[in-house]
């Protein structure tokens, strides 16, 4: 076992000794010039003594670390990594005849920083948002194999928007083949999932428990989903026993896909969609919503942007803390990772306060399970969520 060394500056090695899974391009003291993108380094302190090993990239983040110990970065290393991340999945009861959708690794949260790996009823979609492990799919499509045996039925590879352009690489199945859409099971729900397609694997598993949550709070009232995309909150809601919801989003494509989904589960009679900006149509809602779901898009993306963003969230939120009926409940969320817990809810009180009305928190809310996040790298709780109540 030999990798190139890799030596951080005198002081810089606290964080690596905190378990924090990133290396920055300037804690390097070791000339980079030579190293390869994806190459196993090895990095040590200042004095030559072992740290870490992890994926080198010419990049900010430059060393991502796959192990505190040391040890042969191979096949048998993913075997063991995502055998033991699809075995906390399996644990807690994710893959059932009531749910097919769930998340397999989640990068730093799985101790496989840049990997992502989802499921789709016996489709794992596999996204590498680092060169090192886009240059392990081999390992990573033998150790899914073993994990899965017989209930997989292939492997995408969709990385061709998370890694930097110099590499030259497509979308592509590496192991087995399957038709998209392809139907799969969240909580009881059907969905034609399209992974070639859709928006990042083909689907936003990560609100799945907070789309059961508004399920619960659903039967016999009218819910408003806003941001809808392929009609999650919408498709729980109705399940649940909602008196109607209509589904809102800017995207014709989204709406195309909601109804679909709304059809596939034999919901029509209680759901309409809506084709609008729903920053302009919170403005003066038609209907007396019992419920409101603000699902937005990530509305920053860069540290530049996080008051602007803000200003969005303030915005959004305080149309409908206006507009909702007495005793009403909003599911209200932002995915904007530079927009912390305590800045969000901070953003939320602002919008509140604005409008006069008193305002309740019932419950704060964050991605799933099998979204898990790493105790020594907050940075991975990206998803953030209130349930509120408006009086």
């Amino acid at each position: 076992m030999s990798y190139t060394i890799l030596q951080v500056r005198k002081g810089k090695e606290q964080s690596i000794f905190r378990k924090h899974p990133w290396i920055f391009s300037g804690a390097l003291f070791t000339d980079t010039k030579e190293i390869e993108d994806g190459e196993i380094v090895e990095v040590q302190d200042y004095k030559g003594r072992f740290l870490a090993l992890g994926h080198f990239q010419n990049a900010t983040i430059a060393v991502r670390i796959l192990s505190f110990d040391e040890e042969k970065i191979d096949k048998s290393f993913f075997q063991k990594k995502i055998r033991q991340a699809l075995d906390s999945r399996i644990k807690i009861g994710l893959l059932s005849t009531e749910n097919t959708i769930f998340r397999v690794c989640h990068g730093e949260g799985d101790g496989l920083p840049g990997l992502v790996i989802d499921f789709y009823n016996g489709v794992a979609v596999v996204q590498c948002h680092s060169i090192g492990m886009h240059r392990s799919l081999p390992e990573i499509s033998s150790a899914l194999q073993k994990a899965f045996g017989k209930d997989l039925i292939a492997i995408y590879s969709k990385s061709a928007d998370t890694l930097p352009k110099r590499l030259e690489t497509a979308d592509a199945y590496i192991f087995g083949t399957c038709e998209t859409p392809h139907e799969a099971l969240e909580n009881g729900v059907k969905y034609k999932i399209d992974w070639v397609l859709g928006q990042k694997t083909g689907f936003f598993i990560d609100q799945r428990d907070n789309r059961l949550l508004l399920g619960n709070y659903s039967k016999g009232k009218k819910v408003l989903n806003t941001f809808c995309y392929s009609g999650g909150f919408s498709l729980q809601a109705l399940l649940q026993g909602a008196k109607l919801v209509h589904s809102l989003d800017s995207s014709k494509k989204a709406i195309e896909m909601t109804e679909e989904h709304v059809s596939l589960n034999k919901f029509g009679k209680k759901h309409a969609s809506i084709t609008a900006d729903a920053m302009d149509y919170m403005k003066e809602l038609k209907e007396d919503y019992d419920i409101i779901v603000l699902d937005p898009p990530a509305f920053a993306k860069h540290r530049e942007k996080r008051h602007q963003a803000i200003q969005g969230y303030k915005r959004l939120n305080a149309h409908a803390i206006r507009q909702i009926k007495p005793g009403g409940i909003i599911f209200t969320f932002s995915c904007s990772q530079v927009v912390d817990k305590q800045l969000f809810t901070h953003t939320i009180i602002a919008a509140a306060i604005e409008t006069g009305r008193t305002v309740r928190i019932l419950a704060q809310l964050h991605q799933g399970p099998d979204h898990p996040i790493n105790a020594y790298h907050p940075e991975g709780e990206y998803l953030k969520g209130l349930v509120i109540q408006v009086d």
